[in-house]
């Protein structure tokens, strides 16, 4: 249990950019890979990644990654949202922090649906893969999307 009560999203900053890349959206890769701590590891296995990154694609690792979470971030998704005793799946527009963020999770949970290979050859297969637009986080995404053009006819019950 925290001593002081947590800021509010919008106060609580981004983490500053890793000293490797420079670059704001690696940190917050690292510190989703994060388990028990030991942020070693988790640079370790990202920065791991992106090396094999490097060697598959003949391409810098960071132009690579970000190219997979600009074609794997969403620009729609459905929110429940309760009219006269009946729920229905509104789409909305989601906001840029919020898809970067959907973005690394459903690259980061691709990569850890895969087993039996060490992490970083698996989350570099999936960054590769999501750069070329295919792979299990960008088919989310287009399921995603695909969920919001069936629900199209809701939109009016935007908020």
């Amino acid at each position: 249990m925290p001593r002081k009560p947590l800021k509010p999203k919008e106060k609580r900053g981004f983490p500053p950019p890793d000293y490797r890349y420079g670059s704001q959206l690696v940190s917050r890769l690292i510190n989703k890979v994060n388990f028990e701590g030991k942020r070693s590891i988790a640079e370790g296995i990202v920065y791991s990644a992106f090396e094999r990154v490097k060697e598959k694609t003949k391409e810098e690792a960071l132009v690579v990654f970000n190219r997979a979470i600009d074609s794997v971030r969403p620009l729609l998704e459905v929110r429940p949202r309760r009219v006269g005793g009946a729920t229905y799946q509104v789409p909305m527009e989601v906001p840029q922090s919020r898809s970067n963020t959907l973005a690394l999770n459903w690259i980061l949970f691709a990569a850890q649906d895969k087993t039996g290979r060490p992490m970083f050859e698996r989350l570099s297969e999936e960054i590769i893969a999501a750069s070329k637009k295919e792979g299990t986080a960008y088919k989310k995404r287009e399921d995603t999307h695909k969920m919001a053009e069936a629900n199209k006819a809701f939109a009016h019950y935007r908020w």
